[in-house]
């Protein structure tokens, strides 16, 4: 608690000196925007449609949980030195959520998620009424309309580079498109009856409508809900009723979790292997192809197929 009211205070001051020197912002002498964003999904995003026109700084790397993340002080800076922020909402960022309505006051702080009506989200009871899963980006049709929240936001602010920004916009939506299209066919070689994905939390709610695949999880939506042994159990149950021979790893999530549900099947004389490690919240290592948006759905659809299929 002392350490959030130490940032709400450094937010406070720093607007006030940015009120001081007239609230000139890093683009708005003709310069790149500064650009930060929380998740590297976000973030990837950013830079395929800001292109040469923004520096972007992302807060959460390879295999970091969004909704565990506390703000470091060297994450408020980034905050306060952006022209823009964006971020994923929906309570993805939940403990940092004070911090973006007192920085939404004084310059743009965008929900990616903005442009998403009620209908196309998943209701979340595990997190409260009217709560909804916030892991829209596994439903690539649904992380087209963030591209589009990040294209308008782009050109709004800087409005002299606003075709590029549409130009940028409008080929990496297409890249998406086609990103969809793999997904669907790739899924679909799976035997129907075995288009079973268990995970260690339930993040693939929007992955499994979208292509085919009931998704169950050991814990809930969010990674904060604490899981005990009748989870395991019930998931347990759950793999051997349903012959379910392969179960899989987060890279964002301990694995302890899921092994102990792997033990329980075992210990019944139901043999599952893990089929591998996923992207959930967080994608890989900068600079690898799971490093990028597109480049972690490939991986998660590719190593899902392999092992399934």
């Amino acid at each position: 608690m002392r350490r959030f009211i130490m940032t709400i205070v450094f937010l406070a001051a720093a607007a006030l000196v940015t009120s001081a020197c007239g609230g000139e912002s890093a683009g708005s002498d003709g310069g790149k925007l500064t650009i930060t964003a929380t998740t590297g999904m976000i973030t990837d995003v950013v830079r395929n449609i800001g292109g040469d026109y923004v520096e972007v700084s992302g807060l959460m790397g390879a295999g970091i949980d969004p909704h565990l993340y506390k703000a470091s002080q060297g994450d408020v800076k980034k905050l306060d030195d952006a022209d823009i922020i964006f971020y994923n909402g929906l309570h993805l960022e939940g403990k940092m959520g004070e911090m973006f309505e007192a920085l939404e006051k004084r310059k743009p702080t965008v929900a990616v998620s903005s442009y998403l009506k009620e209908e196309q989200l998943h209701a979340a009871p595990d997190q409260g009424s009217g709560a909804h899963d916030p892991h829209i980006w596994f439903n690539v049709k649904l992380w087209i309309s963030a591209a589009e929240v990040i294209r308008d936001t782009l050109a709004e602010k800087d409005a002299a580079h606003a075709d590029y920004y549409k130009e940028q916009a409008a080929a990496y939506i297409k890249e998406l498109e086609e990103l969809d299209r793999y997904a669907k066919e790739q899924i679909a070689l799976i035997p129907e009856e075995s288009r079973i994905l268990v995970t260690a939390h339930d993040a693939f709610g929007y992955f499994g409508e979208a292509y085919g695949l009931t998704v169950t999880g050991l814990q809930g939506m969010n990674t904060m809900s604490e899981y005990g042994s009748k989870d395991v159990s019930k998931l347990r149950d759950y793999l051997v009723e349903n012959k379910i021979k392969a179960v899989f790893i987060e890279s964002s999530v301990p694995k302890k979790s899921i092994e102990s549900v792997i033990e329980g099947a075992r210990q019944l004389g139901h043999e599952v292997v893990i089929g591998g490690e996923l992207f959930s919240d967080a994608m890989g290592d900068e600079g690898t192809e799971e490093g990028t948006y597109i480049g972690m759905v490939k991986h998660n659809v590719d190593t899902i197929v392999a092992a399934l299929k």
